[in-house]
């Protein structure tokens, strides 16, 4: 077995080290063969990012040696890609963590039908009774509901499905002991005690704006379809749908007034034939309930009064007072803007100039491809760069998102535009 201090150590190598973890494993075969590798030899990796590179050599397992203190101190539970517990639904990504992070029990989340409920932060009335009402019913019929910890719809989500007497996961997009946002304090201990709260960042990590569109593979990745409550077409709940999309999932969506701004994405998708119309869980259980017998269970609706009961119970309807901040950016840029690293500081050109001769290595060979794409200043569709590229989505999804990460391409509404001047290009 695999030494855990160096599978901590390659979790943490770089920015994004989750997107790269697979990739090195299957090339050195284990954490070790990736630790006591020379610098030619991380050379050898195809499309490693120069940061992960420099990060690769650098050998000190004294962070690991605290990240296992700390989770020894937090009863934080650490599962890697090896583990029989860990997810093997999520193992099948290629961009799959190498270690997670757990506080309470996970469900075998294999053996189950589990569905993530996704939304935005400032979600109108209609949407919070929506996604509370869903997830009460998907967890009375014995479904698995996985969500994010934000407020807005992941909220009413988690506590719709513990009002149904269900098993949750929350997905963070920080250390499981750092409370984001800070009043969902409660909701993190009833998480836990009823599920489990799930990192792929190790205890410390605070949130921040890059982390939440990595995480939401992780959400996507753990479930078998992902409903998308409410979200504007360029919003952080379109992008997990689009990664269930690549990743072979299920996507639903909950219609909404065709005047209705945070309806725009479901109705898109919708409209697209992207997801499945659903008015009340059963339109998403009747897709796995064979497939689940054992742990599926059909049972009759609630009546109307007992659903706002327990949506109350839970302070998931309109018009309970619940004390929540005004403003959380980091879950807010993540669900209502496409890909939320934090704005550039001001330049005389916006566009930052990177000299491919000077620094041949800047980009690995998709995000390079797709910043090609980009240079003639205008923006393009995924669709559009699927096109121009000759890769395959899956490829071209993975590229966009580090290259926001790294805040060199920016979004809007569903159109990418690069923030980078490609100079002496031999390829240009």
């Amino acid at each position: 077995m695999s030494n855990l201090r160096h599978w901590l150590w390659l979790s943490t190598r770089g920015p994004a080290p989750g997107m790269y973890a697979a990739r090195l494993l299957e090339h050195f075969g284990t954490p070790e063969g990736a630790y006591f590798a020379s610098e030619a030899a991380y050379d050898q990796v195809p499309d490693l990012p120069s940061k992960v590179r420099r990060a690769l050599l650098d050998k000190d397992l004294t962070g690991a040696d605290r990240i296992l203190a700390q989770c020894d101190a937090l009863d934080i539970r650490i599962l890697t890609c090896q583990d029989a517990a860990y997810p093997q639904r999520l193992a099948q990504l290629d961009t799959a963590p190498c270690v997670l992070y757990v506080r309470g029990k996970l469900p075998q989340i294999d053996q189950e039908a589990a569905v993530a409920v996704v939304g935005a932060r400032k979600a109108s009335p209609y949407g919070v009774m929506a996604a509370g009402r869903m997830a009460l019913d998907l967890a009375r019929h014995g479904a698995v509901v996985v969500s994010g910890s934000a407020y807005g719809i992941d909220g009413a989500a988690l506590r719709g499905a513990l009002q149904g007497g269900g098993r949750v996961v929350s997905v963070l997009g920080n250390g499981i002991d750092v409370v984001y946002p800070p009043g969902h304090r409660d909701l993190y201990e009833d998480v836990a005690a009823h599920g489990a709260l799930v990192s792929e960042y190790p205890p410390g990590t605070p949130p921040n704006g890059a982390h939440f569109p990595v995480r939401n593979r992780l959400i996507a990745g753990l479930s078998l379809g992902v409903l998308v409550v409410e979200g504007t077409q360029s919003s952080g709940s379109l992008i997990t749908a689009k990664w269930a999309l690549e990743q072979g999932r299920d996507v639903f969506a909950v219609p909404g007034g065709i005047d209705a701004p945070l309806s725009k994405g479901p109705n898109g998708l919708i409209r697209r034939g992207e997801a499945k119309l659903v008015q009340d869980a059963w339109d998403i259980i009747e897709e796995y309930h064979l497939l689940f017998p054992e742990t599926l269970r059909p049972k009759a609706p609630l009546s109307r009064p007992a659903v706002q009961a327990r949506l109350h119970k839970a302070g998931t309807v309109p018009g309970q007072p619940k004390p929540e901040p005004t403003r959380q950016p980091l879950e807010n840029e993540t669900e209502e803007a496409p890909l939320p690293p934090p704005p550039l500081a001001p330049l005389e050109d916006p566009r930052l100039v990177v000299d491919l001769r000077a620094d041949p290595e800047a980009f690995p060979a998709d995000q390079l491809d797709v910043l090609r794409a980009l240079q003639s200043g205008e923006s393009r569709s995924t669709d559009d760069l699927v096109e121009e590229t000759g890769l395959p989505a899956r490829r071209v999804l993975s590229a966009l998102t580090l290259l926001q990460v790294r805040q060199m391409v920016t979004c809007h509404e569903r159109r990418f535009t690069s923030l980078v001047d490609l100079q002496n290009d031999e390829q240009a």
